[in-house]
């Protein structure tokens, strides 16, 4: 099995993908096994001699800061914390986002700046590693003082608590953890606060959606080229010469995949009647590349924050300073992620554009795309399901960064609504697979009505993998086992 080892080095969203992807297993290196021993030893250390009350380590949390905890109380403390915070609810996490918050979390103990014991840590990892998953819930995070409450879910089996997903059966940690012959852990001081404190759930959300928006917007260049030969469409808008005078990156890197697609269609060859298409088609660099240019933003964005030590209070152990601060704080990313949402939500919406444009009636196409409209509606409503998707997904899109409730009494007055602003981008990325899909339906359906012409070599070979999947429509029949089949192949097919 291929092991990824935590260490210092640079964790890239590529390596992330590689890992979830190919199943890594996942194991800390020596330097963050020393790195989290020498933070643990000099926090007990430094409890010996302390006299002034530290945040979340010798007192109580947020609005309660200024109440203190005797010595023989700080573990109780601690396990408190995980239990009382404990308050999701709402939808299940997917797994696939569970396995990305224990990646990230161990990530940022590793640091050796979050006084966890190394036992912590490699229980994580153990977890992981086992494909023993916390029940975690998508609601009940403010994204401010961390990703509290699905942070404390996603602890909770450390203790012996709460519930996992084993072998596709959700049971109580407790049972598995004897069958996996796991102890519980008995937290030490700071680590109840060092593991709820972070942004590993809106961190997750925001990986797992990048990644799925990478894919899309791959999807969506390669749907569009399709779309646009089965259209009768004009190449002339993706000449370099246009967008080398504007600039933007990801437009010129469109324009050229653009071109790269339909290069050799028969299709595209031949003698146009119009002069221009339709924005939905001509656009294509312009509107495909915004959304390019935005998530490789997005990328670094989410890219830093990985890297990052994001609890609290933060231990310096070798210049003798515990800081209470902020850097659990989930405004950078949850910026970014609102951002990332706006920006797939435009592929949808431009691509429903184009299955409109399909289903028209226009250039040489049938009605709905079906050889007898009237006696068969054809692809009239698919169209439909695509607009009600797209409309959705501008409701989305709306910013939560941009709201704030106060909480803990005042204490802390400002948060980010990093977290809702995470699991919007997941349903908007879905949403926008679902279009996409609905489009490549209707530009496959469109094609046929171009033969005996050939479009490139590679939309044929997309039009003949998706066909082994969907079938040409010749009379109405029932249509959303082909849209769940067009989703389904867009999520396996490279």
């Amino acid at each position: 099995m291929k092991v990824h080892h935590i260490s210092a080095e640079r964790l890239t969203i590529d390596r992330v993908r590689q890992i979830i992807e190919e199943h890594f297993r996942l194991e800390l290196s020596d330097d963050a096994r020393a790195r989290i021993v020498h933070c643990r030893e000099y926090l007990d250390d430094k409890m010996k001699h302390q006299t002034q009350p530290i945040y979340g380590v010798t007192t109580g949390f947020g609005s309660l800061c200024n109440i203190s905890v005797g010595a023989d109380e700080l573990g109780q403390l601690q396990r408190n914390l995980v239990m009382s915070h404990a308050c999701g609810t709402g939808e299940r996490v997917p797994n696939e986002v569970v396995r990305l918050m224990l990646l990230l979390k161990a990530q940022s103990l590793s640091y050796g700046n979050s006084g966890v014991q190394l036992a912590s840590v490699e229980r994580l990892l153990d977890m992981f590693n086992a494909d023993v998953l916390p029940v975690v819930y998508q609601q009940g995070s403010l994204g401010a003082s961390g990703d509290l409450a699905p942070l404390a879910h996603l602890s909770l089996p450390l203790l012996g608590l709460g519930e996992v997903e084993y072998r596709g059966e959700v049971r109580p940690a407790s049972e598995v953890m004897v069958e996996m012959g796991w102890q519980p852990i008995v937290l030490q001081s700071k680590e109840g606060l060092a593991l709820l404190n972070g942004t590993q759930f809106m961190s997750a959300y925001g990986v797992w959606s990048l990644l799925k928006a990478q894919d899309v917007s791959a999807w969506a260049d390669r749907i569009a080229a399709l779309s646009l030969d089965a259209f009768d469409g004009r190449i002339e808008p993706f000449c370099d010469e246009v967008h080398l005078v504007r600039g933007h990156k990801g437009q010129l890197a469109t324009a050229r995949r653009m071109r790269e697609l339909l290069t050799g269609s028969e299709i595209l060859a031949r003698e146009k009647k119009h002069v221009q298409d339709p924005y939905s088609f001509r656009c294509i660099p312009q509107v495909h590349g915004a959304s390019k240019d935005t998530i490789e933003y997005v990328c670094g964005v989410l890219e830093t924050e990985i890297n990052s030590v994001t609890d609290n209070p933060t231990i310096f152990p070798d210049e003798d300073m515990v800081v209470s601060a902020g850097n659990f704080h989930g405004q950078p990313i949850a910026i970014a992620m609102d951002f990332l949402a706006i920006a797939v939500a435009e592929l949808g919406n431009i691509s429903e554009r184009r299955t409109y444009k399909l289903i028209s009636g226009v250039r040489s196409l049938p009605n709905f795309l079906v050889a007898t409209p009237g006696l068969n509606s054809g692809f009239m409503i698919p169209q439909y399901a695509a607009a009600s998707i797209v409309s959705q997904s501008k409701g989305l899109c709306m910013p939560a960064s941009v709201d704030s409730i106060p909480s803990s009494q005042g204490q802390e007055d400002h948060v980010s609504m990093g977290s809702n602003a995470a699991t919007k981008l997941a349903r908007v990325v879905l949403n926008t697979e679902r279009v996409l899909a609905i489009e490549l339906m209707n530009a496959a359906q469109a094609l046929e009505f171009r033969r005996p012409l050939r479009s490139s070599v590679a939309n044929e070979l997309l039009f003949e993998a998706y066909r082994r999947v969907v079938p040409f429509v010749d009379n109405d029949t029932v249509l959303y086992p082909y849209i769940e089949s067009s989703i389904q192949f867009l999520r396996s097919a490279k």
